[in-house]
């Protein structure tokens, strides 16, 4: 399974997210034994929500500085979406079909 960020929920709402970026932070400031994820963590990430276009979710991306973003509904996690997901969405939409 390749898992490049995780939602941190308090009462099954989003409080931060914990990248693949944050982990190797981190690990490289030395001894991590001990720490909690919140010390690592992003907190109140930025989100989006199911019915936005992934042309939102990519301009949030960008602007922000991240590769995942949370996706939201009714104020509960339905998913991430990240980078490459949003790059597989324009490859498949721009490459000629039986190419």
């Amino acid at each position: 399974m390749n898992v490049g960020a995780v939602l941190v929920l308090t009462n099954g709402r989003v409080s931060g997210i914990l990248t693949e970026r944050d982990v190797l932070r981190a690990v490289a400031t030395g001894d991590v034994a001990g720490t909690r994820v919140g010390a690592w963590m992003t907190r109140d990430p930025e989100t989006i929500g199911p019915d936005d276009s992934t042309a939102h979710a990519a301009s949030v991306m960008i602007h922000g500085g991240f590769r995942h973003l949370p996706v939201i509904d009714e104020g509960r996690p339905v998913g991430i979406v990240s980078i490459r997901d949003l790059v597989r969405v324009t490859i498949d939409d721009e490459t000629p079909r039986g190419a």
